[in-house]
Formats: structure tokens, sequence, C-alpha cells
């Protein structure tokens, strides 16, 4: 028996010792046998998990775990004087940190290039769905107007991080609860109510699914930290609660296979993943 069990301790370190030094070939190896290193098929996706308000300072909060990646979401409204070009609208902040106590590959100090891709992309997401009209964030024209602070911090990094960071953002703000503002125009100030608090005004709620493509031919849903330096592209395609489209973004030098074929298999797998995904954020109020 000592002697299996030191056979599959050796069996395991050299599997471990040769993922680190060939991880492509390790990878490919995988892929042959139709499946990948945890075990998913090439379509299959991680699991979800949300839990909302577990930030008692924030006005609305997330936890969100996908597999092993987490992002924490916290939103906080504060008031702000409305944009003299926009004097009837609010401000959405969206902002992401990918801390270096996530992962080894993030390095501290200043915000990374992909923490700032990452944030573009969400508040790009935010502003083009209508997701909150920024109208309703309008407290007095030109006086006084909500800004909606959205902190997404990744605590555990294994991933496709967009779609873990808009599921905890779209939880949050439907978590969220601001106070009742009146304002005064005599004094020029806004007034919050302690007691009423009324939440945000969301009239779409998009969420995302990315997937990853490896040697021109593998097409994988919702890559790992593991499989994503060895990605050629990526693909993120965004639907809201009613199955529309809402955006589909393509990012790196190669191509899909089967072209626009595969595609429309992104997109038909994205809505079946919005599905599953709106039985979660869509019971968050």
């Amino acid at each position: 028996m000592a002697s299996t069990g030191t056979s599959s301790q050796s069996t395991k370190l050299e599997a471990s010792t040769f993922q680190r030094l060939h991880p492509r070939a390790y990878f490919e190896r995988f892929l042959a046998e139709g499946i990948r290193t945890d075990g998913r098929e090439a379509l299959g996706w991680r699991g979800v998990n949300v839990n909302v308000g577990s930030i008692s300072t924030a006005d609305g909060s997330a936890l969100v775990r996908l597999g092993d990646t987490t992002i924490v979401c916290g939103v906080k409204a504060e008031i702000a004087q409305p944009n003299l070009e926009r004097p009837d609208e609010g401000f959405i902040v969206p902002n992401i940190d990918l801390p270096a106590i996530c992962s080894p590959k993030f390095k501290p100090g200043a915000p990374g290039e992909e923490a700032q891709v990452i944030s573009d992309r969400i508040n790009e997401i935010l502003l083009s769905s209508g997701v909150i009209p920024l109208s309703s964030l309008c407290i007095h024209p030109k006086k006084a107007a909500w800004v909606l602070y959205i902190d997404a911090t990744c605590i555990n990094y294994d991933g496709n991080v967009i779609d873990a960071t808009l599921i905890a953002v779209m939880a949050a703000l439907k978590n969220t609860r601001i106070p009742v503002p009146t304002f005064d125009e005599e004094a020029g100030t806004t007034i919050c109510s302690r007691v009423n608090k009324v939440s945000l005004t969301i009239t779409r709620t998009p969420l995302s699914a990315s997937f990853a493509v490896f040697d021109g031919t593998h097409l994988l849903a919702d890559p790992s930290a593991f499989e994503e330096p060895l990605i050629e592209t990526s693909v993120t395609v965004v639907v809201d609660e009613h199955g529309e489209l809402a955006s589909v973004t393509q990012v790196g030098v190669g191509s899909l296979a089967g072209g626009s074929q595969s595609m429309s298999e992104c997109i038909k797998a994205a809505k079946q993943r919005r599905r599953q995904l709106g039985e979660l954020v869509g019971e968050i109020s």
C-alpha cells in the first residue's frame, strides 16, 4: 500500500512539473481527450455564487464567486453638481481593482493596464446598455445629482474577471438603497432622509459570457487563469434579461475558427448562460 501511495504522489508531482514547464503541451493533451484541465467540456461553465449586502458601510454591495475567481463590489452614493452640458443627469463611476494579493501576476502599486481595461469595459456596458437612466440620478437640475461610485475588487483571481465583475456590479446595484433627497432652493443644499430609502431605477440587466479561442480551433467558455495566457483570442458577449444582444467584443490577434458559425455558437451559448445567471441576479432586490 505504501508503494502505491508513493507512486501516486510521484505521478502527481510529475504532472504538476509538466504543467508548469510545458503548459501548452499539457493543455493540448487534455483537449485531445475532449476535456479541459479542470474537468470541464469546451463549452462548460463554472459555478456562480452571489451574496448581497455584505458591506455594511456601502449603500449596496455584492460578493460573487465564479469558480475560484472572487469579486467584492460596493456602491457608494454621493451628491455632486451636475455637468453643465448635462444639467439634468447624474454620474456612474465604476472602478475595478486587481491587487497583488489576488494573484502573483499583479504587482503592488498603481492600477495596471488590465484593471483599467476592465473598468472602461464595465463603464461602456453600463452606459451603452442604459442600465440606469442618468436622468433618474438628478436631484435638482443644474444644482444637485447623485454620483454612484462602484468599486469592485478582485480578492482571488482564477480567470474571466470581466464576467464575474459584471455579475457583482449588477447584483450590488440591485441591492443599493439611497436616501430620499430634498433640495432646498433657498439654502442651495440637499437634505437626505435617514429613514426613507429607495432602490435605484434599473431598466436593464446586462450580463456577459466570455469565450476563448485556443490554437485557432478550440472554442472554450469561461476561461480559467491557467488557460488565459495560452489563448490567442477572447470574445465577450453581453446579453440582457430579455435575451437581447447588448454587445459583442473580440480581443486578440487570432480569429474564430469557423468564422460566423462560431460567432453564432458563442451568441447562442451566451444566451443560455444568461438565462442561468438570471435566476441568481434576477432574484436580488
